[in-house]
């Protein structure tokens, strides 16, 4: 297989198998044969095995420079990890109704925690990782890769935020968000919401152990060191 086939089919397994969710008769087929922790669990790995394919893939495809590696868009890149790390350790399984990853149980719209700040802080992590490795990786093939990560991001949370208030209804939408907002910090800068507990201490450890595991795996696992 080809380096350009192999990068090709697996980003089209990757967006097509994340077609699954957004078809509800398919994904309660399989809810229905693996049950609800079987299906989140499985969608889980299938998504991380087909992620980690695609970027080994764009490793082998064929080189084709568009614009030269820089130091600074290395550090943007080791800045920029902490901040997208520490949305996801926050927004994984956090009360949220607005959030795929989240849940609505336990949600408090006066004291809204991690969702005060943002809405969706599963997807402004991957879209903060797509867009620091889309400008330090300057080949054509890691453009692609993250480019369409960022671009359907994007497009995903527009998408989501809209089928969320569609579902809830204006007078829901509006007592559940009052004190967050989609963009991160703009509920805190407008003065809509402010911190009222200290971080999870235990969100904080996951965060700094998920941290320490990327930075001295990506040199042996992907193949390139991120160190500036």
């Amino acid at each position: 297989m080809s380096g350009w086939t192999e990068f090709l089919l697996a980003g089209f397994l990757f967006l097509a198998s994340h077609a699954i969710p957004s078809l509800p008769q398919l994904k309660a087929r399989f809810v229905a044969l693996l049950g609800p922790r079987g299906w989140t669990i499985g969608f889980a790995l299938l998504s991380t095995v087909l992620l980690f394919w695609m970027i080994f893939a764009a490793g082998r495809a064929p080189y084709v420079a568009l614009w030269p590696q820089e130091i600074w868009a290395r550090w943007l890149v080791n800045l920029a990890m902490p901040l997208a790390i520490l949305l996801g350790s926050f927004g994984l399984g956090a009360p949220n109704p607005f959030a795929f990853e989240g849940h609505a149980t336990g949600f408090d719209p006066d004291r809204p925690g991690i969702v005060g700040l943002t809405r969706q802080p599963l997807l402004w992590a991957i879209l903060i990782w797509a867009s620091a490795h889309l400008i330090a990786n300057g080949d054509l093939a890691h453009v692609i890769l993250f480019g369409a990560f960022a671009l359907f991001t994007t497009l995903g949370m527009r998408a989501l935020e809209a089928r969320k208030r569609r579902q809830m209804g204006a007078a829901d939408w509006q007592r559940l968000s009052a004190h967050t907002a989609l963009i991160p910090g703009a509920a805190f800068l407008s003065g809509r919401w402010k911190p009222r507990a200290r971080p999870s201490l235990i969100r904080l450890g996951m965060a700094l152990l998920v941290w320490a595991a990327l930075y001295h795996l990506h040199a042996p696992v992907i193949g390139v060191s991120p160190q500036p």
